[in-house]
Parts: structure tokens; C-alpha cells; sequence
């Protein structure tokens, strides 16, 4: 693997998981020590990074992690709608039926007890994506999904610690796999766009009541701090 690309999945996953909150500073010099690589292939991972959206440049020398409030959430999830309902609708009439109902029955048993449940649950979701992609066998399609996917597992952290969120998540999943497996496209598009309210409902009440709690009432902040705080709740 090259020195950039090593370099770009490693911030990428920091960035992902939170260990680098929105405001922390790549400075190059730190970066490649810690990274153990030269200034050009990190320059070249944050250029990729910054084309991602997840890093931003705020002057030539100074590299920030970008921000993520309630705003680009929202506007997070009006692409996502647009592109998972879409998918959803399409794989219903492309898919292998039978995948699709395997799948379902796995999250109707669906354990989520403990970080092991939990990660385990996260990695089904990822293998639905991946089975919903290659359904859809469309490139422009998958590729924009990735784009969203990127940002989505920092937001999805969001709703990891909500036990109620989670075991709603697990039955709408299931609802969505078997309403593929059933090759009724209006139903997987539907139970789809019910999935993503509920989940996008539940992430801005979350980042909401984080952010009360953290000033002392309901009112938003943008600093680097109270955002580190948001993200560390934990996904939806």
C-alpha cells in the first residue's frame, strides 16, 4: 500500500471514529511524524480528505477537521433519501430475493447487546449497503452513496448510545430487506424514507439534548469542543 493511501485511512478512520474531533489542526509536520510519512503522501491524503468534505483548508498551512452541526446533517440526509430511496426502489426489482430475505432474517435476530453486539449489528448494516450497491448495479448511484457513507458513519455514532433508536433501526432494516425480497419497489422505497425520518429525527434530538445539557439549555454551539462532545454519543 502506498504511503498516502496508508496515510488516508488512517486519518480517515480518526476522523470517522472521532479520536480527531471537528477543529483538530493536521498540522503536516505532526502529522507525518505521528503517521510515519513524508509531507508529500501526507499532503496528498488530506488533499483527498479535503475533497471528501472532511477536512477543510483555512489557510495554506493550517489543515482543520471539518465541522458537522445540525444543518449539515439536514442536509446530509435530503441527499440520502434521494439516493437510498432510489436504490432501495431499484434493487427491488434487480435483486436476488433470496439474499435479501437472508438478510432480513438476520436482523430479526439481531442481538445488540454489549460493544460486541453493537458491532456487529454496524457490520450487517455494512454488508446490507454492500449487497443494496451491487443489487442497483448502478456506478453513478453506488458512487454518490460512498460520498454520503463517508460522512454518515460520523453521524451515526450519534445514535449509539439510544438503546430504542437502535431496536427500531434493527426492525426497519428488516422491513426494508424483506420489502426487496418481496420485489415490491413502492414499499422499499416507502419503509426506506420511514426509516431515514425516524433516523434523522432522532439524531438532531440527540444533538440537541447534548447540546442543552452541555450549556444549560436548547440552544446550539459551534465550538470544536461542545461538537467532540456531540459526536462522541455515538450511529443510525
Amino acid at each position: 500500500m502506498r504511503a498516502s493511501d496508508r496515510a488516508y485511512l488512517s486519518l480517515l478512520e480518526e476522523i470517522q471514529s472521532g479520536a480527531l474531533a471537528p477543529g483538530t489542526v493536521l498540522a503536516e509536520v505532526e502529522q507525518s511524524t505521528r503517521l510515519g510519512v513524508s509531507r508529500t503522501p501526507l499532503r496528498e491524503a488530506l488533499g483527498r480528505l479535503a475533497a471528501d468534505g472532511l477536512v477543510v483548508q483555512q489557510s495554506p498551512r493550517v489543515t482543520v477537521v471539518s465541522d458537522i452541526d445540525a444543518g449539515d446533517i439536514r442536509e446530509l440526509f435530503e441527499v440520502r433519501r434521494a439516493l437510498e430511496e432510489t436504490a432501495a426502489r431499484l434493487a427491488a426489482g434487480r435483486a436476488d430475493a433470496a439474499t435479501f430475505a437472508a438478510l432480513a432474517d438476520e436482523f430479526d435476530h439481531a442481538n445488540l447487546s454489549g460493544a460486541e453486539g453493537l458491532d456487529a449489528y454496524y457490520a450487517l448494516i455494512a454488508r446490507f449497503d454492500a449487497q443494496l450497491d451491487a443489487s442497483v448495479a448502478n456506478d453513478y448511484l453506488t458512487a454518490a452513496l460512498r460520498t454520503i457513507r463517508t460522512h454518515l458513519v460520523r453521524v451515526r455514532r450519534l445514535a449509539r448510545d439510544n438503546p430504542d433508536r437502535l431496536a427500531a433501526s434493527v426492525a426497519e432494516h428488516r422491513f426494508i430487506a424483506s420489502a426487496i425480497a418481496a420485489r415490491d419497489a413502492e414499499l422499499a422505497a416507502h419503509a426506506t424514507h420511514v426509516h431515514l425520518h425516524n433516523a434523522l429525527t432522532s439524531i438532531l434530538a440527540s444533538l440537541d439534548a447534548s447540546t442543552g445539557s452541555a450549556t444549560g439549555h436548547g440552544a446550539s454551539t459551534s465550538s470544536a469542543t461542545d461538537t467532540k462532545t456531540h459526536t462522541e454519543q455515538g450511529a443510525a
